[in-house]
């Protein structure tokens, strides 16, 4: 498999830029992307078992990689929820898989929100962050005729930075387009 663009890009420009920026000593200490994880909650699921099929095909389609149902941990009668019953999908993204997506993102899905400004820029504490989507339609894989409802979903990138001003330098890097 060849290497990825991004893939390519950090290794021969973010990593350097990085190490001046923060005076690293070694390339190992330079924050990594360690995964991509891609979540959808799905509380309607409870009523219709169609749903939770919908969203693990979708997200399959965006990622190129098999979604799972998450199932829920605990009894809740209010939302007629039992425990295991699923409530929503995911799909964990790592190595090229992670880069591919990441450049698709960023160069297609992105831009096709409307009134697109830039994303927020809070992380979350630890050099992670947590990126809220309202609507599938902007990857191009989901055909906008096929869908019945409209599902948000988050993506969480997932770093090995330590603090979040690394964190933020890393994904700024990489071409995130955060507000000023």
């Amino acid at each position: 498999m060849s290497q990825t663009t991004l893939k390519k890009h950090y290794d021969e420009v973010i990593v350097p830029a990085l190490t001046k920026e923060f005076n690293y000593t070694t390339p190992m200490q330079v924050p990594r992307l360690e995964k991509i994880v891609i979540n959808e909650g799905l509380g309607e699921a409870t009523q219709d078992k169609k749903v939770i099929e919908t969203a693990i095909n979708e997200l399959t389609a965006i990622t190129g990689q098999k979604a799972v149902a998450t199932l829920s941990k605990k009894d809740i009668s209010n939302f007629k929820v039992r425990k295991k019953m699923p409530i929503g999908a995911r799909v964990t993204l790592r190595r090229e898989r992670m880069y591919e997506f990441l450049e698709r993102l960023i160069r297609v899905a992105l831009p096709r929100i409307r009134d697109f400004k830039g994303i927020e820029s809070k992380l979350d504490g630890r050099g992670n962050y947590t990126l809220g989507i309202t609507e599938q339609i902007i990857f191009p894989e989901i055909n906008i005729d096929s869908i019945s409802k409209l599902m948000g979903m988050n993506i969480t990138f997932v770093t090995s930075a330590n603090t979040d001003e690394e964190g933020f330098a890393l994904l700024k890097h990489f071409g995130l387009p955060f507000k000023k």
